[in-house]
């Protein structure tokens, strides 16, 4: 198969990237990487087959820099690059959702310490996890990751990972966050540290100067996101029929996305808002992906105040999370909500969408705090 390396300068001479020393150091390693686990696991020396201890893996990588530095890009390379059959592609936060309720399996059967057999179960397998955008904002999170990748590189699995943040800043001034601190020590340790910091946006610069919020809604600014969609994915336009999708699994609900492609989700505003949701819901989205699309934004007001209140609830989600908006609506944000009950409590959400079209919001990486 073609290797990263050559498959990333391909990319440089098409023109499609700018040359990014950064990206070029991270391509060169990764495809090390793929190249080592293409010969095979290691085999363990004689006295640690003797204690039962599997062969060192490969060493992982971690690679972190600021938005649309090329992060997924190398990982979208490394993984469809390597020519192994036990490997996993995972975005951090649907990991962890499986690492909870696997713990809360393990705890119904009351069976001692869950963390070693969940370890177990999510490396069995496997020989490499992709993970993408890790961030870690919660205490119950930070304190599980360092006793579980402890255990599951002891396992023999290579790990490769993204982030906006350096290992150092993971949970930085998080509560009790000198439990997390062994973890930073073990990524360090088993993972190369890669920075991604080149002087290019890609996902800003594939938007351009383009507006993030288009009135009205009709068919020349449905085009526009149409096409906004398809530079920020890769996906091509004349395959535009076959768009993946999406099934959320929130709290045991099913929550369909109609468009759903690296980090990108498209919905009308009619699946979001003028369905029964919750909050719930929004933060399903919010950190499953880093940019959301949303169509046929109505004029809002007393007469659909139902609507006008999960609209606020997602602007909410989204704006923690630093989600990029793009959205279609009959009104600019300030018009959106004219008169009636509910302008008031409204008030706060403009403020929020005029600031989630900002370059300073724009160039935030989803997730940060």
């Amino acid at each position: 198969m073609t290797k990263v390396l050559a498959r990333y300068e391909a990319l440089v001479a098409a023109g499609e990237l700018r040359r990014d020393p950064d990206q070029a150091a991270a391509a060169s390693r990764l495809d090390a990487l793929a190249r080592e686990l293409e010969q095979g696991p290691r085999k363990a020396g004689l006295f640690a087959r003797l204690a039962g201890k599997a062969a060192p893996a490969p060493r992982g990588v971690y690679m972190w820099g600021g938005v649309g530095r090329g992060k997924s890009m190398l990982m979208d390379l490394l993984f469809a690059c390597v020519n192994i059959a036990e490997k996993r592609r995972v975005h951090f936060h649907e990991f962890m959702i499986e690492v909870h309720a696997r713990i809360a399996d393990e705890r119904r059967k009351e069976s001692g310490d869950p963390i070693p057999p969940v370890a177990r179960a999510l490396s069995e397998g496997l020989r490499l996890l992709a993970f993408d955008e890790m961030v870690i904002n919660n205490t119950a999170d930070a304190m599980i990751l360092s006793r579980l990748f402890t255990a599951m590189v002891a396992d023999g699995l290579t790990v490769v990972a993204t982030s906006n943040r350096p290992p150092d800043d993971l949970y930085k001034d998080g509560l009790q966050r000198e439990h997390f601190l062994p973890f930073i020590a073990l990524l360090k340790a088993q993972l190369d540290v890669l920075p991604l910091n080149g002087p290019t946006d890609y996902r800003r610069d594939r938007l351009g100067r383009m507006d993030t919020w288009l009135v009205p809604n009709n068919p020349a600014n449905t085009a526009t996101l149409s096409a906004a969609f398809f530079r920020l994915t890769d996906y091509p336009v004349e395959d535009r029929a076959n768009v993946p999708s999406d099934d959320l699994d929130v709290q045991g609900r099913t929550l369909h996305v109609p468009k759903s492609l690296k980090g990108v989700a498209v919905f009308s505003f009619k699946r979001l808002c003028g369905e029964a949701r919750g909050a719930a819901d929004y933060l399903a989205i919010a950190r499953r992906y880093h940019t959301v699309i949303i169509v046929g934004i109505p004029q809002l007001g007393p007469e659909n105040r139902n609507e006008a209140a999960r609209f606020v609830t997602l602007i909410d989600a989204l704006y923690e999370h630093k989600v990029k908006l793009l959205a279609m609506a009959d009104a600019a944000p300030m018009d959106l909500y004219r008169a009636g009950d509910g302008k008031f409590e409204f008030e706060r959400t403009v403020s929020r969408l005029m600031e989630m079209q900002s370059d300073e919001y724009l160039a935030l990486g989803h997730g940060e705090a």
